[in-house]
């Protein structure tokens, strides 16, 4: 059992930080350790397995997740093109198509190296091998623990529900992106009600961008106010152009009417832990909980936050692919 020590050290760090905070990235990366190290105390335990368990530990470990680097490639792929169908050309929608080509251009490369017997590719290929792990596995990390995050439930009354914006359509009318996290914050508001909670106040946040004709909070407040929900059970905060200035902004107002305030922050799943480590940041006393989103358009919206997360943390993400990227080429000079 002495295999598996890291990954009981690892899990015992997760639990730790995730109690004090469960809006960190951290809490990602160590869960992300955890299933790794667990992986390798099962490779180490592999020699003294029966027969049939031997072979079916090793199918687990190697053969599985190799077929499901295949079947992700191909997924992305496939949904890429369904993004082009739907939504367009953009950067953003591309995302999906273009990781799943990587995949398969990457294994590609790594296949046809061998023929080729030359130092300098072979030590280009191991690097980007290596660079494609490291980000690969801060991927891993990031879903599973956005999905562990997105189970978040509300416990408890709350004070406010705050709704983040995404953008108008026309230039005032709600998108069905921003529709679904209203009515997520509609139905949280609606249930506080039911149990016989004090009323939780909806606090729409967003600004006017470029073309709009109405700030997005007061759109968002009418769509509301339009489905029921009291006009003074409702809040705007109409000054924000980004995620950050949502939550800065919407801290500033819910601390001065209620300096002891509690709040759930709504959003989309797919954005709800980036906005989670936003929140924390900003000094936002809650959770951020996720609205449903359409299937086809989770997998680019959540490589979109996944680079975003990366980019936040640059100093130490590119200063580890730099470091990779050093001690390839000293491998490569030194043999």
């Amino acid at each position: 059992m002495i295999a598996f020590g890291p990954a009981a050290l690892c899990l015992l760090l997760f639990c730790v930080s995730a109690r004090a905070d469960r809006r960190r990235f951290q809490n990602a990366v160590l869960l992300g350790l955890t299933l790794m190290f667990a992986s390798i105390g099962v490779v180490f335990l592999l020699p003294g397995l029966p027969s049939p368990l031997d072979t079916i530990a090793m199918l687990l470990v190697f053969l599985v997740p190799s077929l499901g680097i295949l079947a992700l490639g191909a997924f992305l792929i496939g949904n890429g093109l369904t993004m082009v169908r739907k939504e367009g050309t953009s950067p953003a929608n591309l995302l999906s198509l273009a990781a799943g080509v990587g995949i398969f251009a990457l294994i590609a490369l790594v296949a046809t190296v061998p023929e080729r017997g030359s130092r300098l590719v072979d030590s280009l290929v191991v690097c980007l091998v290596l660079l494609a792990g490291y980000v690969s596995f801060l991927f891993v990390c990031f879903l599973a623990y956005a999905c562990l995050y997105g189970r978040i439930t509300v416990r408890g009354n709350v004070d406010y529900v705050v709704v983040l914006g995404s953008g108008l359509t026309g230039g005032e009318d709600v998108p069905p992106l921003l529709a679904s996290r209203l009515e997520k914050g509609h139905r949280i508001h609606t249930a506080q009600l039911a149990r016989g909670g004090p009323a939780p106040l909806l606090l729409a946040s967003g600004g006017q961008g470029p073309g709009e004709a109405v700030p997005e909070a007061r759109a968002m407040a009418d769509w509301l106010i339009a489905r029921g929900v009291a006009r003074e059970h409702v809040r705007l905060e109409d000054r924000s152009r980004t995620t950050e200035e949502n939550l800065r902004f919407s801290r500033e107002l819910m601390a001065e009417e209620n300096p002891g305030y509690r709040c759930v922050v709504v959003t989309n799943s797919f954005h709800a832990f980036r906005a989670a480590m936003t929140a924390r940041r900003a000094g936002v006393n809650g959770q951020v909980l996720g609205s449903p989103t359409a299937a086809y358009f989770w997998p680019s919206a959540t490589i979109r936050e996944f680079v975003a997360v990366f980019w936040e943390h640059r100093t130490v993400n590119l200063g580890i692919c730099a470091a990779i990227v050093a001690l390839t080429a000293l491998v490569a000079v030194t043999t």
